[in-house]
């Protein structure tokens, strides 16, 4: 019985370490999984507000833009990005102020 929970709890800990969760937790959406990347790739934390999004991307597209030797893809994608997170906010915050599209 002992190697029985051995055996198991050895097969949870490989199953952890390959997926990055546990057997029990759901499997994330490809929704879920664009957002963590939207996210990892702005800075920006998870409740982020529609001005911290914004500061985020122009700081992305300072470095990455290609007069500063970037590429086009990861512009592309720095907009994308920041489409996606202002996509998924409630709509209180979607509504832009005159201030942030001048």
């Amino acid at each position: 019985m002992a190697k029985f929970l051995i055996i198991a709890l050895l097969a949870v800990l490989v199953w952890w370490m390959v997926t990055g969760r546990w057997p029990w937790q759901a499997k994330p959406t490809r929704l879920q999984r664009q957002t963590d990347r939207a996210r990892k790739l702005l800075s920006v934390p998870a409740g982020a507000t529609r001005p911290d999004i914004h500061a985020a991307h122009r700081r992305l597209i300072a470095t990455v833009h290609p007069d500063r030797g970037g590429s086009t893809a990861m512009v592309h994608r720095a907009n994308e990005a920041r489409d996606l997170l202002i996509a998924q906010l409630p709509v209180e915050h979607q509504i832009p102020s005159s201030k942030e599209d001048q």
